[in-house]
């Protein structure tokens, strides 16, 4: 098992910044992916960044240039620092976790509200 902690979420005018933030615990795989999905009201789950224990990345276009994932291993930590935020980025933000080569994450976190004001 593994648990998942999110934090960092919150009310932000538009163009300005988020940083979330993650916490790992449990059984961890070295080898493994860490990322984050958001879910906005009527709309289906999303992936918006993934990150490997290698450190190598991936984005989902909408986000791309604004957002950056990142990671601490010691610490089991992922981090979602989100620039330039907009509207259409409230969501819900969930953390996930994965051992590496699966296709969808095998664990999830409570979820985080972000919510840009226009």
């Amino acid at each position: 098992q593994v648990q998942l902690v999110e934090s960092g979420g919150g009310l932000v005018q538009a163009g300005g910044s988020l940083r979330l933030s993650c916490a790992a615990s449990g059984s961890i795989f070295t080898i493994n992916v860490m990322g984050w999905y958001r879910q906005a009201p009527g709309k289906q789950r999303d992936l918006v960044a993934q990150i490997t224990s290698d450190g190598s990345t991936s984005y989902a276009d909408s986000v791309k240039g604004r957002f950056t994932v990142s990671r601490d291993n010691a610490k089991n930590t992922v981090y979602l620092q989100m620039n330039n935020l907009k509207p259409e980025d409230t969501a819900v933000y969930y953390c996930t976790y994965k051992k590496y080569g699966r296709l969808s994450p095998d664990y999830w976190g409570q979820g985080t509200q972000v919510t840009v004001s226009s």
